[in-house]
């Protein structure tokens, strides 16, 4: 075997779910590494929407995405793992005593056990289907917002009817000039909570409308045409920003290649967040079981059963798992 250092456990994505799972694995004494493909860590909520509010996370009633990202980077770094970023776990192997040998782009690491955290792996936009919608993009037309101050005084068309277009749609309405939405179902799909404060809103909704046209100039949009699903009605009017969130198109790539029982773009686990290899656990958007809502609330649960099971795999002596506040001395 290569001269390299043996990690306990091994956390691959350091999206929400993966920095909470390295801080409870510290709590748990085990030596740990995280690995993650982008350049800094936080997965989607930092890449795709920093200034968006999270309304599933215990303790806050609303916390900015990238706020959240800071205080559990803040929380993982108690126990000072290793950090490992811009960096592609593309294969592993598990040796003959049970090791497993993980390749990246940038080398070879060992450990004990791994824990995926990987949220739904790689992704991209589902982009519109229309003529010339290419030459508006990265520009007017967008498919996540970085930055909510772009849109100050902008007169901003939001197309979706989940969660994040009508989040979006509330939170634009504090800065923009004005709002609209549009939806190509009669009914949105958002938590029954956002979609009142909407009704009480002064955002513009069409439903069941879609976009069909998209006018301007240079990657500056100035107008927009949509027109009712199935039917003959077709609105004009002014808009200097459009914003579609028909979600995002995710692969988990490499993870299918690993032997590891997959649905789609999911990982099987049990009631140990035990994936069918031994000593590889998951959490987060990454895993699947019956029943199981995708949100960071969940991932943060299963992160704390993951890593006790991964410390009895460790150690089957050890306490399957141990009150928080036993863990620091005051």
């Amino acid at each position: 075997m290569e001269n390299y250092e043996v990690t306990d456990i091994t956390i691959i994505g350091a999206g929400p779910v993966g920095l909470f799972t390295a801080f409870y694995a510290g709590m748990r004494e085990a030596s740990l590494k995280i690995i993650d493909s982008l350049p800094e860590v936080g997965g989607q909520l930092t890449a795709l929407y920093p200034d968006k509010y999270i309304y599933d996370v215990a303790g806050f009633p609303g916390v900015k995405a990238k706020d959240l990202i800071a205080e559990l980077h803040k929380q993982a770094l108690t126990f000072s793992p290793t950090i490992c970023l811009n960096e592609q776990v593309q294969d592993i192997i598990q040796l003959e005593n049970g090791t497993y040998k993980i390749f990246t782009s940038k080398g070879i690491h060992l450990s004990k056990t791994i824990i995926l955290s990987a949220g739904a792996g790689a992704f991209e936009p589902r982009r519109l289907k229309l003529d010339h919608a290419s030459e508006f993009e990265g520009n007017t037309l967008h498919y996540f917002v970085k930055q909510l101050d772009q849109f100050t005084d902008k007169q901003v068309l939001v197309c979706g009817g989940g969660d994040s277009a009508v989040d979006w749609a509330l939170a634009l309405e504090q800065v923009a000039r004005n709002v609209t939405l549009i939806h190509r179902r009669p009914e949105f799909r958002a938590h029954e909570h956002s979609l009142t404060q909407l009704r009480k809103s002064s955002v513009r909704i069409h439903t069941p409308f879609e976009l069909t046209e998209i006018k301007g100039n240079q990657g500056k949009v100035e107008q927009v045409v949509i027109q009712e699903v199935k039917g003959d009605n077709y609105l004009t009017f002014d808009v200097d920003e459009v914003i579609v969130n028909y979600g995002f198109i995710t692969n988990i790539g490499p993870i299918k290649t690993w032997g590891i029982d997959t649905t789609k773009n999911a990982v099987h686990v049990n009631g140990k967040m035990e994936t069918s290899l031994p000593g590889i656990f998951a959490a987060g958007d990454i895993c699947f079981y019956d029943g199981k809502p995708k949100l960071i609330a969940t991932g943060f649960g299963e992160a704390t059963i993951a890593v006790n099971h991964a410390k009895s795999y460790l150690d089957p002596k050890a306490k399957l798992s141990v009150h928080s506040t036993h863990l620091f001395s005051k």
